[in-house]
């Protein structure tokens, strides 16, 4: 991770929340950023921010290699992980809900590589483990079944694309909070910050002429925020 992206997560987690990235990339025309809204944190207090690297999963049955080649049960998977570096977001899309995409193991993992969490299309199980770990992770909940023998990781570093038709690319912008995950596409990450943190100033503002008794009519017909 260089210093400039240290500089823009260290911003993001101070300053930034999912709602008002969203509302500047709305205005931007980037209007399929969220990822599907039944992807949320362990923990509400998890915030996650960092690089995509996104994992593509499929559906499978049983442990067979098959003409790919690829090895072992769990496909990719390991290769995917190991390659995870400092300040990433392993993204896995893909597959259907009937088994876990990620786990303690590999919170272990990831931790090590400096990895920033994991937003997952999909299912975690260890629970307990991850969130003794602290490593922020966002999915569709917890369930134990195993992807052997029912899915592997078929590629990674690639495009992937959510159920809500939300794409990720490799080295977009992930943000994750209670609210759920966005993602700034690479090209746009620079504007996009810039303006949701001008946007941000301008809602301090207005919650101070709300405070002072102004309506929100009057608020809105001079700022347009609110």
């Amino acid at each position: 991770m260089n210093q400039d992206d240290a500089t823009l997560f260290q911003t993001v987690r101070d300053t930034l929340f999912t709602a008002v990235i969203g509302d500047v990339m709305d205005v931007a025309g980037l209007t399929h950023q969220f990822l599907p809204p039944h992807i949320r944190a362990l923990r509400p207090e998890m915030v996650i921010v960092g690089r995509a690297m996104p994992v593509l999963e499929a559906d499978c049955h049983g442990q067979d290699i098959g003409h790919t080649g690829q090895p072992g049960p769990f496909g990719l998977m390991f290769e995917a992980l190991d390659s995870l570096k400092a300040g990433e977001v392993y993204v896995a899309a893909g597959g259907s809900p009937r088994y876990a995409f990620w786990g303690g193991l590999m919170s272990t993992r990831a931790l090590t590589l400096g990895a920033a969490g994991a937003v997952l299309g999909g299912y975690h199980r260890d629970t307990r483990e991850i969130l003794g770990l602290g490593l922020p992770v966002f999915s569709m909940g917890s369930y134990a079944q195993d992807q052997r023998v029912r899915g592997r990781v078929v590629d990674y570093r690639c495009a992937v694309e959510f159920d809500n038709g939300a794409q990720v690319h490799p080295g977009d912008l992930i943000v994750g909070d209670v609210d759920g995950v966005l993602v700034v596409p690479k090209a746009h990450v620079g504007d996009i910050i810039q303006e949701a943190l001008r946007k941000v100033a301008g809602e301090a503002a207005v919650r101070g002429m709300i405070e002072a008794g102004e309506t929100t009519q009057s608020i809105y017909e001079k700022t347009g925020i609110m």
